[in-house]
């Protein structure tokens, strides 16, 4: 169902249930509303979606994607090394500039945590793909022991989300970024310093 491609109608619906799952929260959106606002039917969403669970993992699914694909073209257009690494905090600060209410995986987990929803499975693949990414990115630059390097760069990338958002700390991902620059430095210096280092 995830995968089945979707006609001008369920374009409308996912179009319309994202923006309202998201600004609202996905619990509080009812199917009625959602069709309503896409000027069909709840027939046409079932028909598309199966169900409102089918509906939300295309949501989050749709969304998963969009994020990696802004955050790995803007990556990809700078220099390889620490620009790329410290540019993801600029591609989150310009991703948030449109998303007032922080992640949606993160609001989304809020919901269903502790459930078995396979939306779970979504969240924790988007959390896992950030981290991944910047696991790569400092081995690309020549970092050892980049997979925990990326560890600590997405802890601060989260972090950043949450503070900029929940704790109203408008600074939150400049102040984070900042945090990952000073880490990249003392690493170089460790790594030039190193016996064999150039």
């Amino acid at each position: 169902m995830l995968d089945k491609p979707l006609t001008p109608a369920g374009e409308r619906i996912l179009t319309v249930a994202s923006e309202l799952f998201y600004a609202r929260g996905i619990r509080a959106v009812g199917v009625d509303l959602i069709a309503e606002e896409a000027g069909t039917t709840k027939k046409t969403l079932y028909d598309r979606f199966g169900s409102k669970d089918g509906l939300v993992q295309r949501y989050l699914t749709r969304r998963y994607g969009l994020w990696c694909e802004h955050v790995s073209r803007y990556v990809e257009s700078l220099a390889p090394g620490d620009a790329r690494i410290l540019g993801v905090y600029d591609a989150l600060d310009l991703w948030m500039r449109d998303n007032h209410r922080g992640c949606g995986f993160v609001n989304a987990f809020a919901e269903f945590g502790g459930t078995d929803s396979p939306v779970l499975e979504i969240i924790k693949s988007e959390k896992e793909w950030t981290r991944s990414l910047f696991a790569r990115l400092a081995d690309d630059a020549g970092y050892a022991d980049a997979e925990q390097l990326g560890s600590r760069l997405s802890l601060l990338h989260e972090g950043a989300v949450v503070m900029g958002t929940a704790g109203g700390r408008d600074d939150a991902i400049s102040v984070a970024r900042g945090v990952a620059a000073e880490l990249l430095a003392a690493l170089a210096v460790v790594r030039v310093s190193a016996p064999g280092g150039t």
